[in-house]
């Protein structure tokens, strides 16, 4: 079991403020687990502090490019198992901010990757990072982890590059620590407590909030949608298997749906009103061609499938109604902590 073997480990996120972090710090927290993070001290910090145990977690506030205070932090915790969540993790805004998006995502990863080479008790370290840093020609294809690496905005290259840097690290040093040492490329993740800009149900919940019509770019792009808590729990189980066996288990992996065929935007939005019980006018905004998004996205998973027996629990539906009862308890000032630790609490239970 998972929850037996997380108990009283020493785990360290980077990150663990964002959208993931803040339901992986949870999970963790529900299976016993000594817990660290390290994030800005930035805005997602407040939307931490109210649907997190922040008594249960020690946390540390720095820009892991100090690299001086992230080789101090990692001496001082000396961790089991380390996620590396942190990220510039949004396509719009590398466009906007490209040279910050290349230093927190590859500069940011080749630190932590250093800083782990030198923490005698680490057994498992997992770096997340995108299904987008794949070389994507929109054509209707599942990318399997042998793919060509690539990207045509500055978010997916920087996740191709760091793909390509961790692999070097990986065959170069890694294995001669006897480190497990993993990358993980997930399909786009739902559910409750996302309040970033530039995300479909972040902005969608945001409108129905404010009374507005809703906004959307990309209508026909296709997606692997699926639930943070699967995601999370392909993270977990590869982390425990990491530990056990790094040669088996070292190397890149994707977690994406099994479905044959992904939702569209428009698609994903209908449902999702239909679920919040609400009407709104739907707007669509011309795309702007030399900052679009790829319109086709999808992931071959049956390596995880097969090798660590990991599939998604929920289906979309499911998701999707979980994800709308989060954010419609939100809407009516129903919503904290609870309503995440009931659904964690649920999935681990799910059969």
């Amino acid at each position: 079991m998972l929850q037996k073997f997380y108990k009283n480990k020493k785990i360290l996120i980077t990150g663990h403020t964002g959208f993931k972090g803040i339901w992986l710090t949870n999970i963790l927290v529900s299976f016993g687990a000594k817990l660290y993070g390290i994030s800005l001290n930035d805005a997602h910090k407040k939307n931490y502090l109210e649907l997190s145990d922040k008594k249960k977690m020690k946390n540390y506030y720095f820009n892991l490019l100090n690299k001086t205070k992230l080789n101090k932090t990692f001496q001082e915790i000396k961790p089991d198992i380390i996620f590396h969540l942190a990220a510039q993790s949004l396509v719009r805004n590398s466009y906007r901010y490209p040279e910050e998006t290349f230093e927190t995502n590859f500069n940011g990863t080749l630190n932590v990757l250093n800083a782990s080479l030198k923490v005698k008790t680490l057994k498992s370290l997992i770096v997340v990072t995108s299904d987008k840093c794949y070389q994507n020609q929109n054509k209707k294809k599942f990318f399997k982890e042998t793919d060509h690496l690539g990207g045509d905005d500055p978010y997916s290259a920087s996740k191709g590059a760091t793909e390509i840097l961790f692999n070097s690290y990986l065959k170069s040093f890694f294995y001669k620590k006897k480190i497990g040492a993993a990358t993980v490329r997930a399909g786009n993740v739902l559910g409750g407590g996302d309040w970033s800009k530039d995300r479909i149900i972040p902005d969608c919940a945001r409108c129905i909030a404010k009374k507005k019509n809703i906004i959307i770019r990309n209508p026909n792009s296709t997606r692997p949608w699926q639930h943070v808590l699967d995601v999370l729990n392909g993270y977990l189980i590869l982390g425990k298997m990491l530990s056990k066996n790094q040669k088996k288990y070292s190397g890149n992996w994707n977690f994406g749906p099994k479905n044959k065929k992904n939702l569209n935007v428009r698609n994903l939005i209908i449902l999702f009103l239909q679920l919040m019980k609400t009407k709104k006018k739907l707007v669509f905004l011309k795309q702007n061609k030399k900052k679009a998004e790829s319109k086709f996205l999808n992931l071959n998973s049956s390596k995880a499938n097969n090798l660590l027996k990991w599939e998604n629990k929920y289906n979309l539906k499911i998701t999707l109604q979980l994800t709308a009862d989060w954010y419609r308890d939100n809407l009516n000032n129903k919503y904290n902590n609870h309503t995440i630790a009931k659904q964690i609490e649920n999935f681990f239970a799910f059969k």
